[in-house]
């Protein structure tokens, strides 16, 4: 599937990009728009970050078993 850039100056700077990078035209677009994916996840603070890594890991990790009570954790520590 080919890539249509309608825009003028939006053409000139994906050819631009991909001319200079000796890249095919989709790839530069690709590469322009993960880089400034990147930049914008990077502008959130780091404890937001972090909160939204927990709130994914928490999301797929399946609670199996039960809890430990303090004495089972005390014991696995090897804090009798």
């Amino acid at each position: 599937m080919a890539l249509h850039i309608k825009n003028p100056r939006a053409r000139e700077l994906a050819r631009y990009l991909a001319d200079s990078r000796k890249i095919s035209l989709t790839k530069a677009v690709i590469e322009a728009l993960q880089s400034e994916l990147q930049r914008e996840i990077s502008r959130k603070p780091l404890a937001e970050r972090l909160a939204q890594i927990a709130h994914d890991l928490s999301a797929k990790a399946a609670m199996q078993g039960r809890r430990m009570d303090k004495n089972e954790i005390d014991e696995m520590w090897g804090h009798s």
